[in-house]
């Protein structure tokens, strides 16, 4: 087997991992809360700050691997992920943990960009690159299928620090073969890391997704209003500052590609999208539905199974038909989910929900698994982790903000439905009003139904989203071809020398 491909399983091993990683942990936070006494809002931290330090730190980290070398920044996160995990495992408080699990946040961001631009070094034919990618994705999307089994049987025989410690054989592997497999790569000329860029986009995000966070938790209040006004601001100043640097931290000009943009567009609101329809759908299953935590993650598990299959379909189909016609027609199987999402009702509706989540997830998957693909194509070789780091970024993005977008919606109209008269608190939203109104079955009935109206207003706004991204990639992409050569690139600055061979880099299918 040629080593590049021996490089693409460790570097799935890792997105394996990662995914693994933050599934698991759902399932340990109980008992890990209850024996570090963690009060509610500690729990929240341990929660949230591995994504906050995770989307803060990707940009920055993306382009330092382009300076300093891919390899080498991943084989620096790996040894700080393990080590990191080990801390987290063994931690005796919650503040211990919170403090470790940042630096989990800002190890892992130095994993991902680091992995996808590796990817487009050691693939450099696209077709190849397109499929590895979708590969690497679908290993992802089984981690978090498979989180919920594995940490079920990790928490059953074992302590709930056996749930980070998980990560250290992934952590020690790639330690061991990255350097025998895995090719190094560092930007010729790239210039010296801007300290005030860094801090610029850690203003501009960290803000800006704890804002998005909180609204999507506890609705509009001044905090998260301020905090999300003060992410964008800054984020204006970091642009500005960009666009005057000779090396900036965030090379602007890869937004110039057409394609490279239209691609990151989709990508983004299509995670806009999933992230809010999930959210909305889960509490669908377990609030109206009645279903319980088991029996709805149990629902859920076609959803993943689509999502990962398409993964690793896509790459392959758009070999013979143009990427953009595989992109809408993914988006149009969306489309078709969310509009069986918008026939559900509060009684019975529980088939057509399911149904429509593995349209959606099937349908997203395939310009997901075709778009990595064409975004780190387009990019220079020497942007390749800039770009991978602007990817995730936006995903990381689209999460939040569907969570936040798609939820205050659906809480909208949830509350605008409620007759007059209905109790307060319950106006909430519908776990509070599951939990208040358990005596009260009819009113609780009346809340299922404004809640379901909610979600169906929330799905004709994704399928109507859905048609205009099919519509936008069609006629943006619809010239561009998967054997289109990527970008001109320069030959590596001096420095170590690639694993593989210059042969098989230069291979193509």
């Amino acid at each position: 087997m040629n080593r590049q491909w021996i490089g693409l399983a460790i570097l799935a091993s890792v997105a394996l991992l990662l995914s693994l990683d933050v599934s698991v942990l759902y399932l340990a936070l109980p008992q890990l809360s209850a024996e570090l006494d963690a009060d509610a809002a500690q729990q929240l931290w341990i929660m949230d700050v591995y994504s906050f330090m995770l989307a803060g730190f990707l940009v920055t980290m993306g382009t330092l691997g382009d300076r300093i070398g891919r390899r080498k920044l991943l084989m620096i996160g790996a040894a700080a992920f393990g080590a990191a995990s080990v801390l987290a495992a063994y931690s005796t408080s919650a503040e211990m943990l919170i403090l470790t699990r940042a630096l989990l946040g800002v190890a892992g961001a130095t994993l991902m960009p680091s992995t996808m631009a590796l990817l487009r070094t050691m693939f450099p034919d696209p077709k190849q690159m397109s499929a590895a990618i979708g590969l690497w994705f679908s290993c992802f999307m089984a981690g978090l299928a498979l989180g919920p089994l594995v940490g079920g049987l990790l928490l059953q025989h074992f302590w709930w620090g056996s749930a980070f410690l998980l990560g250290v054989p992934f952590m020690a592997l790639l330690l061991v073969a990255g350097p025998l497999v895995l090719p190094e790569y560092r930007a010729p000329n790239a210039g010296r890391l801007d300290p005030a860029s860094v801090a610029l986009s850690l203003a501009a995000i960290l803000p800006l997704i704890w804002g998005l966070k909180e609204v999507a938790r506890n609705g509009w209040h001044t905090a998260p209003a301020l905090a999300v006004a003060a992410g964008l601001a800054f984020g204006v100043i970091f642009v500005r500052r960009q666009r005057h640097l000779p090396h900036p931290l965030l090379d602007l000009g890869l937004f110039g590609n057409r394609v490279f943009t239209v691609t990151m567009t989709i990508m983004t609101v299509g995670g806009v999208v999933m992230a809010g329809t999930t959210l909305l759908s889960t509490l669908y299953l377990q609030l109206v539905a009645g279903l319980s935590p088991l029996e709805a993650g149990l629902w859920l598990i076609p959803q993943n199974i689509a999502m990962i299959a398409s993964l690793s379909l896509a790459p392959l189909v758009a070999r013979r038909i143009r990427p953009a016609y595989v992109i809408a027609t993914g988006l149009l199987v969306g489309t078709a989910g969310f509009l069986l999402h918008t026939q559900a009702d509060a009684v019975g509706g529980l088939p057509l929900v399911v149904a429509g989540l593995v349209l959606a997830s099937a349908g997203i998957a395939m310009p997901m698994g075709v778009g990595n693909g064409l975004v780190m194509s387009a990019a220079p070789q020497e942007k390749a982790g800039s770009a991978a780091a602007v990817t995730e970024t936006g995903g990381e993005f689209g999460i939040a903000l569907g969570l936040a977008a798609l939820g205050s919606l659906a809480t909208a109209v949830y509350r605008a439905q409620l007759p007059d008269g209905f109790p307060e608190a319950a106006r909430e939203g519908i776990a509070v009003a599951a939990h208040l109104l358990a005596e009260a079955p009819a009113r609780l009935a009346v809340a299922a139904e404004a809640f379901t109206t909610g979600l169906n207003t929330a799905a004709w706004v994704c399928a109507a989203l859905f048609a205009a991204l099919a519509a936008l990639a069609v006629l943006t992409l619809r010239a561009v071809r998967l054997e289109q050569a990527p970008a001109p690139e320069e030959a590596p600055a001096e420095g170590p020398q690639p694993a593989v061979p210059a042969e098989t880099l230069r291979s193509s299918t």
